[in-house]
C-alpha cells in the first residue's frame, strides 16, 4: 500500500496553515463572482431570445437547444463536463501520492469513455431522435418498472457526482480564505441556479466555454510560472529535487520506491478504480445525453471524441506538474507547511495544488485556484442540475402525473428541479462532511455506486436481445454485489467497516470491478435463461416524445424567432441517406473508441509498468514537454474552436439584428 491513504478527512485539521486569503475573497468569488456570471448569462440568454429566437420558454429549447449546438461548442462542452474540480484537485494528489504514475492512470481513467459515449451519443440519435432523456429511451424498451429502476441509479449517480465535487471544492476555499466550510457547500450553488433556471442547457453550454476558457488559461500559466519560479528554473532542476524527495520518503509499491516510475502498484489499482468508476459516471449520467441530444447529428462523433483526447492534458499536465512541485519544494522554507510535510487530512482534502500554487505565485496563486476551483465546480454543477431537472421534468411529471403537460407546466417542474437539487445536493454534501467524508473518499468509493448499470444501459442502445427482466435485475444484482464485495473487504483487510476503512484503495477496487462487471454476467444469463428478446429499433421512432415537430428527418434544424424551422442542406438530404451518414459516424465513433482505449491504456503506459522503468531527467524532461504542449493545444483548442464554428456567426446574427433596429 502506498505511504499515504485516504481516511476520515476531519481528524486534523489542525495542522492546516492559516489561510493565505480572507473571507471577504471567499465571498466575492462565491457569491459575487457567481451572481455577476449568472447575470451575464441571463442577459445572453435575453439578447437570444429576442435576436436569433432561441426562446427558453419552449421545452425543446431550454432541454436540448433545439438539438443543434455544433462542434467547437459541444467540444468545449464535453472538456468542461470533465473539468471537475475532482479532476483539478484530485490529479494532483493522486501524484503526490503516487508520483509521476498517478496523474496519468487519472486522465486515462477519463479519455477512453468520453469518446466511447460519442457511440452511445450517435445511436441514440439515429434510433431515437427525439429523446430528451436517456431514460425516456429505457422506458420507452423495457417500461415502467425499468424505467424507475434506472431513474433511482441515475439519481444516485447525480447525487454523489454532485457531492465529489462539492466536498473537494468548499474544502479548498474554506483552506485558502477562512470561509467556513458549510457556507462554502451551500453557496457554491446559487449562482448556478439562477443562470441554469433561466437559461436551460444552452446557458450551461454558454458557461461551459467561459468557464473551461478561465481555467485553461490560469492552468496554462501555472504551466509556465512553474519553471521561472527561482526555486526550480527549469524541467531538468524539478526532476532533481522530485529525486530527491524519492529518497527522502521512498513510496512503498513503487519501483525503487521511487516517484520517477510508472511502474506504480497502487496507482494502476487507481487507474483501474477510476477507469471503472467513471465509465458509470459517464454512462449513467443524464446531462451526458443531454448534450448528446443537444448536439447536431454531425458534433456529436467529432464534438465527444476530440474534447475527450483534448482533455487528457488537463488532469496528466496540471496534475504532474503542480504535485511534482509539492514534492519537490514541501523540504524548503517557501513551502506552506515547512517545517512538516502536509498532513493526511491536507492531502486527501485536496490541497496538493493549492498549496503548489501559493508556493509559485503567493497568495495571487491562492487567488488563481480558488477561481479556477469555484468555475469547475459550478460550471460541472450546473450540468448535473440540468440532467436532474430533466428527470424531475420528463421522466417523473410528464410520465407519471400529466401526460398531456404543456411546455409552461413542464418548463415550471424543470425551474423546480434546478432549485431542489441545487440544495439537496448542498445538505447531503454537508451530512457526508460531518460524517467524516472528504474528497478522496468519493473519488475512491464512487464507482461502486455508479457503476452497475453501465452495461445494461449500453446494451438498451447496443444489443437488441437484452430482455426486459434482465434490463431491471442485472444493475439492481450488481449493486448489491458491489456494495457487499466492497464492506467485506474493507472487514477483510482492515478489521473493520468505517469510513476510513470503506475508502482505502483495495477494497474500493474490488468493491467498484464487482459493480461494474458483475451485471454483464447477470444480463446475459438472465436474457438466455428467460428467453433473449429480438428488439426492433425502429420501435423506437414510433414514439412521440419532442413536444415540438422536429421534421421528417432525424435532425433538427435551427428556428427561425417565429420558431418555423430553417431547412438546413443536412435536412434536404433523402431520409436513407441521412440513416447511412449516422451508420458511418457510428462507426467512427467505434474506431476512436477502441483506438483511444488501446492507447491511453495499453500502448502507452503497460509496457512502461512492465519495464520497470524509473525516468531518466532527459525522459521526465520530454514526458513535462509533451504534456505541457498538450495542455496549450487543449487550451486553443477549447478557446477558438466554438468561435469560429458558429460562435462569430450567431455574434454576427445579433450585430445585424441590432443594426437593423437601429435604421427602423
Amino acid at each position: 500500500m502506498s505511504v499515504l491513504q485516504p481516511r476520515a478527512g476531519n481528524a486534523d485539521l489542525s495542522a492546516r496553515i492559516e489561510p493565505p486569503l480572507s473571507q471577504t475573497v471567499g465571498y466575492i468569488v462565491v457569491v459575487l463572482i457567481g451572481m455577476i456570471i449568472a447575470f451575464v448569462m441571463m442577459m445572453i440568454t435575453k439578447v437570444l431570445t429576442i435576436t436569433v429566437g432561441e426562446d427558453n420558454k419552449k421545452t425543446e429549447m431550454f432541454m436540448t437547444a433545439n438539438r443543434t449546438v455544433r462542434t467547437g461548442l459541444t467540444t468545449s462542452a464535453v472538456i468542461s463536463s470533465w473539468l471537475w474540480s475532482t479532476a483539478l484537485l484530485g490529479s494532483g494528489l493522486v501524484g503526490y501520492t503516487y508520483g509521476v504514475a498517478g496523474p496519468f492512470w487519472f486522465a486515462a481513467g477519463c479519455s477512453p469513455m468520453i469518446v466511447f459515449f460519442a457511440l452511445l451519443g450517435i445511436s441514440c440519435k439515429r434510433k431515437i431522435p427525439e429523446a430528451h432523456t436517456s431514460l425516456e429511451v429505457v422506458r420507452v424498451r423495457y417500461g415502467r418498472i425499468a424505467h424507475i429502476v434506472y431513474m433511482i441509479l441515475c439519481l444516485i449517480n447525480n447525487i454523489f457526482a454532485c457531492t465529489n465535487m462539492l466536498l473537494g471544492a468548499s474544502a479548498v476555499i474554506a483552506s485558502m480564505t477562512g470561509m467556513h466550510i458549510i457556507a462554502a457547500t451551500f453557496l457554491l450553488p446559487v449562482g448556478v441556479a439562477l443562470y441554469t433556471f433561466v437559461g436551460g442547457i444552452k446557458a450551461t453550454f454558454l458557461t461551459d466555454y467561459f468557464h473551461t476558457v478561465v481555467i485553461l488559461i490560469v492552468g496554462c500559466y501555472f504551466s509556465v510560472k512553474a519553471f521561472t519560479y527561482p526555486e526550480i528554473g527549469s524541467i531538468g532542476r524539478l526532476y532533481d529535487l522530485v529525486k530527491a524527495a524519492s529518497e527522502r520518503h521512498p513510496v512503498a509499491g513503487n519501483e525503487q520506491g521511487t516517484y520517477l516510475t510508472m511502474t506504480s502498484k497502487d496507482a494502476i489499482l487507481f487507474g483501474i478504480l477510476h477507469l471503472c468508476a467513471n465509465f458509470g459516471l459517464v454512462v449513467m449520467d443524464t446531462s451526458y445525453f443531454i448534450k448528446a441530444f443537444s448536439a447536431s447529428p454531425a458534433a456529436v462523433v467529432p464534438g465527444y471524441t476530440l474534447g475527450g483526447i483534448a482533455y487528457f492534458a488537463i488532469p496528466w499536465g496540471v496534475g504532474t506538474i503542480m504535485s511534482s512541485v509539492a514534492l519537490g519544494l514541501e523540504n524548503q522554507p517557501v513551502f506552506p507547511t515547512y517545517p512538516r510535510r502536509m498532513t493526511t487530512s491536507e492531502v486527501s482534502n485536496g490541497l496538493v495544488v493549492p498549496y503548489a500554487a501559493l508556493t509559485l505565485a503567493g497568495k495571487g496563486g491562492a487567488a488563481a485556484v480558488v477561481l479556477i476551483i469555484f468555475m469547475a465546480v459550478t460550471s460541472t454543477l450546473s450540468a448535473q442540475v440540468i440532467a436532474v431537472s430533466s428527470i424531475i421534468s420528463f421522466d417523473i411529471y410528464r410520465e407519471y402525473f400529466n401526460k398531456s403537460a404543456t411546455d409552461r407546466q413542464i418548463i415550471h417542474w424543470s425551474h423546480f428541479g434546478v432549485v431542489f437539487f441545487a440544495l439537496f445536493s448542498a445538505g447531503f454534501s454537508t451530512m457526508l462532511y460531518y460524517a467524516g467524508a472528504d474528497l478522496q473518499w468519493t473519488l475512491y468509493m464512487l464507482g461502486v455506486v455508479t457503476c452497475p448499470g453501465i452495461f445494461p444501459m449500453a446494451f438498451t442502445v447496443l444489443w437488441r436481445r437484452q430482455n426486459t427482466i434482465a434490463a431491471i435485475t442485472s444493475p439492481v444484482l450488481g449493486l448489491i454485489t458491489g456494495m457487499a464485495v466492497w464492506l467485506g473487504t474493507a472487514q477483510r483487510f482492515h478489521g473493520e467497516v468505517t469510513v476510513s476503512s470503506t475508502g482505502q484503495v483495495l477494497p474500493c477496487v474490488y468493491g467498484t470491478v464487482a459493480s461494474a462487471f458483475s451485471p454483464i454476467l447477470y444480463s446475459v444469463a438472465i436474457t438466455y435463461l428467460a428467453g433473449p428478446q429480438n428488439y426492433d429499433w425502429a420501435d423506437f421512432q414510433k414514439e412521440r416524445l419532442a413536444l415540438e415537430k422536429l421534421g421528417d428527418d432525424l435532425t433538427t434544424g435551427h428556428h427561425n424567432k417565429d420558431n418555423s424551422a430553417v431547412i438546413s442542406e443536412e435536412q434536404s438530404t433523402p431520409l436513407k441517406d441521412r440513416t447511412k451518414e449516422l451508420k458511418r459516424w457510428g462507426r467512427i465513433a467505434a474506431f476512436w473508441s477502441i483506438a483511444t482505449f488501446l492507447g491511453h491504456w495499453v500502448l502507452w503506459p503497460l509496457p512502461m509498468y512492465a519495464a520497470r522503468y524509473i525516468f531518466s531527467k532527459g525522459f521526465f524532461i520530454a514526458w513535462l514537454v509533451v504534456a505541457i504542449i498538450w495542455l496549450w493545444g487543449t487550451m486553443l483548442v477549447a478557446t477558438f474552436y466554438p468561435l469560429f464554428d458558429g460562435g462569430i456567426q450567431q455574434m454576427r446574427q445579433v450585430y445585424q439584428y441590432w443594426k437593423k433596429r437601429r435604421e427602423i
